[in-house]
């Protein structure tokens, strides 16, 4: 799962829900989210806001825009985006995330079976989100992200970036020369054992910076590419946690969630609040865009937000309803991975993990959720507000029925 562009810089009174999933802040605590659907959640496709820029809520321009087939845009890749431009070229990011892609399946597939026992010792019997999920999907990705052969100093930089920038609301809890510091001492720390791996030989990738060294091949900077692997780091302990916590988060505060199949929670979950939220892209060339004029140079936002809650493709879009995952929607209005050549290409995986984990979460036990608010925590990643989840213990399968 991507993250929004930009959140590889991030080195950034309580009420119940209501049962359809809506959000209603405090009137003394606005909620922009709640605000950006009151104002262009109304079924229009495109719209453009008093600032100039242009709304794109609806599915079919949506795919327009990020598909880029007619060349109507500057290509851009999210993912890839770094401080310096975005990281090329094209074949470089495909190898990178096949090779990855590869990595990350072969882990989960390894380790499937320890699963269970991970959820019981890091939630059961109460557990505090979202940075529960963050820390449970960091755990069972360790290794992957960082093989236990690297410098212990770098797997303990690593470990640092988790809790001092993946973390919901981890940035503002350092000051700006704190953060600089630190980040100068990763980025030096993955520069020199980038180095070091490209004096060895080819082999078989142990980890994702592996990956990253030989996608980048030798004359890439370092620095660059140690962006490209803070990425991925962000995109699998920040937003797969992140898409869980949403998952556990509507799950607990809804009747008999166990009534539900795991897969139709996590895609409900991410219909609702997806969290790469909003992806923007500029125009090469003025052309119309569903009926409204877009000038080269507009700021165009993808709003998956507001594409999946968009009333002329969704029934009922503002309610939690897994069910509705039954029989999906027979148009793709569902992009909460992207769309087109820059869409996620751990899509799958992240969606493997996601379900394994909400089943073994919800089978056979009584998930509660006690809320400490109700909005969302707004980033380049949309995490949910802070919860706290209580596991009863695990009925075995034929008891309590």
């Amino acid at each position: 799962m991507k993250p929004s562009r930009g959140m590889h810089n991030r080195l950034s009174r309580p009420r119940r829900p209501s049962q359809a999933g809506t959000h209603r802040p405090p009137a003394d605590r606005p909620d922009p989210l709640a605000r950006l659907i009151e104002k262009y959640g109304d079924g229009r496709d495109v719209c453009r806001a008093d600032s100039g820029r242009v709304w794109v809520t609806g599915a079919e321009a949506a795919r327009e825009v990020m598909g880029n087939r007619r060349q109507w845009y500057v290509e851009t890749s999210d993912f890839f985006h770094t401080r310096h431009g975005v990281f090329g070229p094209r074949p470089a990011q495909i190898e990178i995330g096949r090779a990855a892609r590869v990595l990350l399946q072969r882990q989960l597939a390894s380790r499937r079976h320890e699963l269970a026992a991970l959820v019981e010792r890091r939630l059961a019997p109460k557990s505090h989100w979202p940075d529960a999920g963050n820390l449970l999907v960091f755990e069972h990705l360790e290794d992957v992200l960082l093989c236990r052969a690297a410098p212990a100093s770098l797997r303990d930089a690593v470990v640092g970036v988790v809790h001092r920038a993946v973390l919901a609301g981890a940035r503002q809890r350092h000051s700006a020369l704190s953060r600089r510091h630190f980040r100068r001492a990763v980025m030096r720390a993955l520069a020199e054992e980038i180095t070091a791996r490209r004096t060895g030989g080819p082999g078989e990738p142990r980890d994702l910076l592996d990956v990253v060294v030989a996608g980048g091949g030798r004359t890439t900077d370092p620095g660059t590419l140690a962006e490209v692997y803070l990425s991925f780091l962000f995109a699998t302990v920040g937003s797969v946690g992140f898409a869980l916590g949403w998952a556990v988060y509507l799950a607990g505060t809804h009747q008999r969630p166990a009534e539900h199949a795991p897969q139709w929670v996590v895609r409900e979950a991410l219909r609702l609040w997806p969290v790469a939220w909003l992806f923007t892209r500029t125009p090469r060339v003025a052309h119309e865009l569903a009926g409204v004029p877009v000038g080269a140079g507009d700021a165009v936002d993808v709003c998956t937000l507001l594409v999946h809650r968009n009333p002329g493709q969704w029934d009922r879009p503002h309610a939690y309803l897994p069910g509705r995952w039954e029989s999906p929607p027979p148009e793709p209005a569902f992009l909460p991975f992207g769309y087109g050549p820059h869409s996620c290409t751990g899509a799958a995986v992240a969606l493997e993990l996601l379900e394994d984990l909400v089943r073994i979460i919800t089978n056979g036990r009584h998930l509660s959720v006690t809320a400490e608010g109700i909005a969302p925590q707004l980033g380049p990643a949309l995490a949910p507000p802070r919860f706290t989840a209580e596991l009863g213990t695990r009925v075995p399968a034929g008891e309590g029925r």
